[in-house]
């Protein structure tokens, strides 16, 4: 069993947003508990380290994304850039999880793993 947590970097609703019955996938042990006999896995390491996935994006840059959640208090949206990269943009209304948006590359802060975006397209792409 996978735990959702393990599915995806980007917080997903259900597991059916990345898989689906009867797909094959590869799958990495994180880890055994002997004394339970438990097999921890883990789905979303096989999609790259932060660094390698980060790679493909550089300030200044307008990327699409999708919406999957808002922050409490309406503090910003994080964004998903690639399966297993996720951005926090600031807050703009009437933008729903699932939703693809268009984003221009703030800032990217490699030592944080963090990317600072701002969505400047909401519209259903």
């Amino acid at each position: 069993m996978v735990h959702i947590e393990d599915i995806s970097v980007a917080r997903i609703k259900s597991p059916y947003e990345r898989l689906k019955i009867g797909q094959k996938v590869n799958i990495m042990v994180k880890s055994i508990d002997r004394k339970t006999n438990r097999v921890i896995l883990s789905y979303k390491e096989m999609f790259g380290t932060w660094e390698e996935n980060a790679k493909d994006f550089k300030e200044g840059m307008k990327t699409k994304g999708i919406a999957r959640e808002i922050e409490k208090h309406k503090n910003g949206i994080f964004i998903e850039l690639k399966p297993n990269l996720v951005g926090l943009a600031e807050y703009k209304e009437n933008i729903e999880y699932g939703q693809q948006v268009e984003v221009y590359i703030k800032r990217i802060i490699p030592e944080k793993k963090k990317i600072k975006l701002l969505i400047i397209d909401n519209t259903k792409l």
